[in-house]
């Protein structure tokens, strides 16, 4: 009897490890650059994933096979002044995947290009962060050439937010992290056809991990 109890015990407990594992190995992206909300128009359908560029030829990844990673080297401080207030209190730490290209720092960016001319009215898709969970807040935004912050996306402020992008658009902005941590970030995107069906991608989720 003690047998066969300490074989059901061995059972289960493979069992729960399976449960846990993911069903296939993920890919962690630490540096170069990817366009992370990848928005195409497949045949009738409006699709969002992940175009890994860190690789020959890019490869068009499902965002739940993927981790970004900001690496250590993405930490850096609030800068002082209201504009950033939204980042936290200035001097505080945030890791930011920078708007322009940095070496060793994952780039994350955004695409419309696969979607053609005429698919969607008004020739634009709307871009929806549904929500974050993550041990602090995550924003996006852009910096004009004399510093100036436009907020895409908060999370501090309450989701979802929505924001309108042309198609044939590839943008980048800057993604903050306010703690070290992992992140889950979905976004959707949708549309409405030229013959007037509102379309959707559907959510997708998207993992990031944070280095102290």
């Amino acid at each position: 009897m003690k047998a066969r109890v300490l074989a059901g015990a061995a059972t289960a407990a493979v069992f729960t490890l399976l449960q846990v594992l993911p069903a296939h190995a993920l890919t962690t992206v630490s540096q170069g650059h990817v366009d992370a909300v990848d928005v195409d128009w497949t045949g009738s359908a409006l699709t969002l994933d992940l175009r890994d560029g860190t690789v020959t030829p890019n490869v068009d990844r499902d965002p739940a096979d993927v981790v970004l990673n900001a690496v250590s080297a993405s930490r850096t401080t609030v800068p002082s002044g209201s504009a950033y207030s939204f980042l936290g209190t200035p001097g505080s730490a945030v890791w930011i995947l920078p708007q322009t290209q940095v070496s060793n720092i994952v780039w994350p960016g955004f695409n419309t290009e696969g979607v053609p001319s005429g698919a969607l009215q008004g020739n634009s898709v709307s871009v929806k962060l549904v929500s974050v969970t993550g041990p602090a807040q995550v924003s996006l935004y852009t910096t004009s050439s004399l510093g100036t912050p436009t907020i895409w996306f908060d999370s501090g402020n309450g989701l979802p937010d929505t924001r309108a992008i042309a198609i044939n658009t590839h943008a980048h902005a800057n993604w903050a992290f306010e703690a070290a941590g992992t992140y889950t970030l979905t976004f959707e995107a949708t549309g409405t056809t030229a013959a007037g069906a509102a379309v959707t991608t559907g959510q997708k989720t998207y993992t990031f991990t944070v280095q102290p």
